[in-house]
């Protein structure tokens, strides 16, 4: 649906609230199952999903900071699983990394988890076994810290954004593993949804201040956003608080990477506001927000600061150690052949094997790690794609600062997009011991061949 006002006019009376998040009903157990969901368009009946306790997304957790989350996980699967707790600083044993830090949770097994969370903010959890195909499925939730001292806001919102594959007949496609798609851009939808369902419409008042929590929680798709009728301030990306709030007028999502939005709904009284993504030169919208009525005269100062998270501040930067990532492979790449196995492969071979790229020559978790850093040491990695696709590039355990050529510092993520052909540095602090996953975060990427890890004493 191409945005306009006149669209958006048109469509409102056909349209559903903004699907609410469910709850966690247990406080102790969170079960994958597979379930039924209308996420397809009007006309169609409900697609088979998988689900933690049978929906999309899964059930909300919500702690305080410094609190701690104890769930044992049930497999109702037909396939092993785990759940990794994306973004959260955790113990290394908590992380959820099959083939890593655990082994996969057999279908009928349980696997208990039990952690503290160090920092607030928005974050979110789901598989890592199989994750390409789980995930595509539907099998993830929202996870939120909350601070001690919130900001001033009329609502809270999460909004887990996914694309979804369906066929004609609204049914997941069923197409997992294609070279193509592991070789490319991964698996992109033709299906847009917002925590599990079609884009839909609610209502606010002029002057509203609202608290929007967007995750991308897409296999493959890069999210362009921006915003209609609202005026908006980024305040916190990948759950980590900037340092001051910076207007929010066009926003890239890379798969995982979150953002919090506060935005003041200046749209007059009768017309409506909106949350769009721009593609391919139209604009289609995510949220719709109908103004009835005011919530106040004129709008709110505005917003300060979040909290800043306990996460340790860099080292000297010339003394750091730093490692070179090369990204290669994919499609139009020049990339000949790799090592898979410990063994020398052909680009023939590694396509036979479902490996399309490379870090550093090897195709596939390596059995060393990319670099031992001590407790507490300051890390550099310069990340070279010679690749023609972009990389969301994750981190496990750990939040980086990208290093800009002249110096300065970016702010605090857990997951940096870098474009094809193009160069990123990022810098952290090895505080958090243990064995760390460092991929691809579009997810056939990772399955054919674009992890390693970091090892930290």
């Amino acid at each position: 649906m191409q945005l306009s006002r006149r669209n958006f006019m048109a469509s409102t009376a056909a349209a559903a609230l903004l699907p609410n998040i469910s709850v966690a009903q247990s406080a102790t157990v969170l079960r994958a199952v597979p379930g039924m969901q209308h996420i397809a368009p009007e006309g169609f009946g409900e697609t088979d999903i998988w689900g933690y306790e049978g929906g999309v997304p899964g059930p909300l957790i919500r702690v305080p900071q410094g609190g701690r989350i104890t769930r044992t996980f049930l497999n109702d699967l037909p396939q092993g699983s785990s759940v990794h707790w994306h973004g959260i600083r955790i113990d290394n044993k908590m992380d959820g990394v099959v083939g890593l830090t655990q082994d996969a949770v057999e279908p009928g097994d349980t696997f208990s988890y039990d952690f503290t969370v160090p920092d607030a903010g928005t974050y979110w959890y789901h598989p890592h076994n199989r994750t390409w195909e789980q995930m595509a499925r539907g099998l993830y939730g929202p996870l939120i810290v909350e601070e001690s001292n919130p900001p001033e806001v009329d609502r809270d919102d999460i909004f887990l954004i996914d694309d979804w594959r369906l066929n004609r007949d609204g049914k997941i496609d069923e197409s997992f593993g294609q070279p193509m798609d592991w070789s490319h851009a991964g698996r992109i939808g033709n299906w847009i949804t917002v925590n599990g369902r079609a884009p839909a419409v609610q209502t606010v008042k002029q002057n509203e201040r609202m608290r929007l929590r967007l995750v991308n929680v897409a296999n493959a798709r890069i999210f362009d956003l921006a915003l209609d009728g609202l005026q908006g301030w980024i305040v916190a990306l990948d759950g980590q608080p900037l340092d001051k709030p910076i207007a929010a007028e066009r926003l890239t999502l890379a798969p995982s990477q979150r953002a919090d939005l506060i935005v003041d709904v200046t749209a007059a009284e009768g017309e409506n506001a909106a949350l769009v993504m721009l593609d391919r030169g139209e604009a289609f919208y995510l949220a719709q927000f109908t103004v009835e009525g005011r919530a106040r005269d004129a709008q709110m100062p505005e917003p300060e600061a979040l909290p800043q998270n306990p996460v340790p501040a860099l080292g000297d930067l010339e003394t750091a150690q730093r490692v070179d990532l090369l990204m290669e492979g994919g499609a139009m790449g020049q990339m000949r052949g790799a090592v898979m196995n410990g063994e020398a492969k052909t680009m023939g071979e590694l396509a036979e094997n479902g490996m399309f790229w490379a870090l550093n020559g090897v195709a596939g978790l390596p059995d060393e790690p990319l670099l031992t850093a001590e407790r507490g040491e300051t890390i550099r990695i310069k990340i070279i794609n010679d690749t023609g696709f972009p990389h969301a590039m994750h981190l496990h355990g750990f939040h980086f600062r990208k290093i800009e050529e002249d110096g300065t510092q970016g702010p605090l993520r857990d997951t940096i997009l870098v474009e094809r052909n193009k160069t990123a540095e990022i810098a952290f602090v090895a505080d958090n011991p243990g064995d760390w996953l460092f991929h691809c975060h579009m997810l056939e990427h990772t399955a054919a061949g674009m992890l390693t890890w970091v090892k930290v004493a």
